[in-house]
């Protein structure tokens, strides 16, 4: 069953243009991730600074595989760095 995961991050305006570069990679290496379906970048219309990635997996096993690659991680620090802050997820299933 597919899985849609709901990645939340607030973004300093200056830190903007930087985010952008590190989401394009993750968004390259996605792509190859076997389970990878779709995935979309969102800003908050009223809160530009919230970025919203709605990201579809095949399976939460196939999600989970990609929460392990070691390419993922190395880019979700350098993000997680830049913001000085931890990334959130939530993950849904349909019902």
């Amino acid at each position: 069953m597919s899985v849609r995961v709901f990645i939340k991050r607030h973004v300093p305006r200056n830190e903007a243009p930087k985010l952008t570069e590190l989401l394009k990679r993750m968004r390259s290496f996605s792509l190859a991730q076997p389970g990878y379906v779709y995935g979309e970048t969102l800003a908050r219309h009223d809160q530009p600074e919230e970025y919203l990635v709605i990201s579809t997996w095949r399976s939460i096993e196939d999600w989970n595989n990609w929460m392990n690659n070691p390419q993922r991680a190395e880019v979700q620090q350098e993000i997680d760095l830049l913001l000085g802050e931890e990334t959130e997820y939530a993950v849904y299933e349909h019902v």
